[in-house]
C-alpha cells in the first residue's frame, strides 16, 4: 500500500487508517509517510525512530509546528476502514488519521507557505509519557519542535480547542487489622473506612473555572479500588485510584494541594501527573489562526501535546477532524466533510 498526498484526500485518509499501527507498531506507516514526503523538493524530511519531521527552510520570519501522532489503540475487529454514507469507520478513523492525512496533504501542497513550516508525525502517544518520541525529541534534539505557534491535529470537530487539561493520578490506602470474618469484632475493616473517602470524591463539586475566556470543567474521580484477600478475611488494606483532571490555571504542584485540601486526613501517593496548557489565544498567531478558522473556540477536555509545546514557550491550539467523544471507540467514525473543512482551513491560512 502506498500513499499519495496529491490524490483524492478519503483515499489518503482511508489508506492511512488502513496501515494498522498500535502503539509499537507505527514503522510501516512512518515509513510511507517518509516515502510520500521525500518527493518534495520544497521539504527537508528528517527520521527519528518512527518519527518523521518535515520542514520548509524560506527564511520565514515565523515558524508554525503541525503535530499528530501516529500510533493508535488497539484494533477491536475494526479494521480495514469501511464507509457508511457520509462518515467512515475504522480504528484511528477518530483519534487521529484524519489529522495525519490533512497533514499529509498540506505538507506537500503548500510549497510556498506564508511562514516555515514543520510537519511532526510522531510514535507512541497513546501510552505513557515517558515513551512519546516527543519526550526523546524534547530532551536531544530541541530545535526540531522549535516554533511560533504549533496545532496538534488532535480531533476537535473541525473547531478550535484551546489549551488542554492537566492531569494527575494518585492513590488512597486506608488501613486496618486483619481477623477471621466470623470474628469480625477482632479486626478492623479498611474497605469500610474507604468509606469516608468516596463519600469525599461522590460530593465534591467540580470547579468549572473560565481560563483565557474559555470554560473549562474539572473531575475528581475514584477510577479503581482494591482490597481484600479472601472471603473469610477481614482486611486489613484498601487501595483506591484517584484521577484530577485539572483547568491549566493550576499548577501540578497547586493542584496536588488541592486534592489535599479535598482529602484531608488522608495521605496521598502520587503515580503521575502532567501539567495544562493554557490556550494562548491572545499571541497574535493564534488570533490569525482563529480568524482563518472561524467559529467559536472551545475548551480542551483532556490531555494532549498542547501541554508539551506549551512547556516548550510554543503556544498551541487542537484542531482536527473527528469528534473527540469517539476517539477509541470501537465505533470510531470520521465525518468526511470535517477532513475537507480542516484541509481547507490550514491551506487558507498558512496559504
Amino acid at each position: 500500500m502506498t500513499l499519495d498526498p496529491r490524490g483524492d484526500l478519503v483515499a489518503l485518509f482511508r489508506a492511512v487508517v488502513d496501515i494498522e499501527s498500535v502503539s509499537g507498531n507505527e514503522r510501516e506507516l512512518a515509513d510511507q509517510i517518509e516515502r510520500a514526503l521525500r518527493d518534495s523538493a520544497h521539504l527537508e524530511v528528517l527520521r527519528d525512530g518512527d518519527t518523521v519531521i518535515a520542514r520548509t527552510q524560506l527564511g520565514r520570519a515565523e515558524r508554525v509546528v503541525v503535530a499528530g501522532h501516529l500510533d493508535t489503540v488497539p484494533v477491536a475487529g475494526n479494521l480495514p476502514s469501511r464507509v457508511e454514507g457520509e462518515l467512515i469507520y475504522g480504528r484511528g478513523t477518530c483519534d487521529m488519521k484524519g489529522g495525519v492525512a490533512v497533514m499529509l496533504a498540506c505538507a506537500v501542497a503548500l510549497r510556498e507557505p506564508s511562514s516555515d513550516l514543520t510537519w511532526i508525525f510522531y510514535d507512541h502517544e497513546e501510552v505513557e509519557s515517558a515513551a512519546n518520541s516527543l519526550t526523546r525529541i524534547a530532551a536531544t534534539r530541541p530545535e526540531l519542535l522549535a516554533g511560533d505557534f504549533a496545532v496538534l491535529m488532535e480531533p476537535s470537530n473541525a473547531r478550535i480547542e484551546g489549551g488542554c487539561q492537566g492531569t494527575l493520578r494518585f492513590t488512597v490506602t486506608t488501613t486496618g487489622r486483619a481477623a477471621h470474618s466470623a470474628r469480625a469484632w477482632m479486626g478492623h475493616n479498611a474497605i469500610h473506612d474507604a468509606a469516608d473517602v468516596l463519600d469525599r470524591l461522590r460530593n465534591h463539586q467540580p470547579e468549572q473555572p473560565e481560563v483565557d475566556g474559555l470554560r473549562y470543567h474539572e473531575g475528581l474521580n475514584a477510577v479503581a479500588i482494591e482490597g481484600g484477600i479472601a472471603g473469610n478475611v477481614i482486611p486489613d488494606r484498601c487501595t483506591i485510584a484517584i484521577n484530577y483532571r485539572f483547568a491549566p490555571h493550576r499548577s501540578v504542584e497547586e493542584a496536588k494541594q488541592y486534592c489535599r485540601t479535598v482529602l484531608d486526613g488522608y495521605e496521598l501517593t502520587f503515580t503521575d501527573a502532567a501539567a495544562g496548557a493554557r490556550p494562548g489565544l491572545d499571541r497574535p498567531p493564534a488570533a490569525a489562526f482563529l480568524a482563518a478558522v472561524g467559529g467559536e473556540p472551545s475548551a480542551k477536555f483532556g490531555w494532549t501535546d498542547v501541554a508539551r509545546f506549551s512547556a516548550l514557550g510554543v503556544p498551541a491550539v487542537n484542531f482536527g477532524p473527528g469528534n473527540p467523544e469517539k476517539a477509541h471507540a470501537d465505533d470510531e467514525f470520521c465525518p468526511v466533510a470535517d477532513l475537507f473543512t480542516c484541509r481547507d482551513a490550514m491551506l487558507r491560512w498558512l496559504g
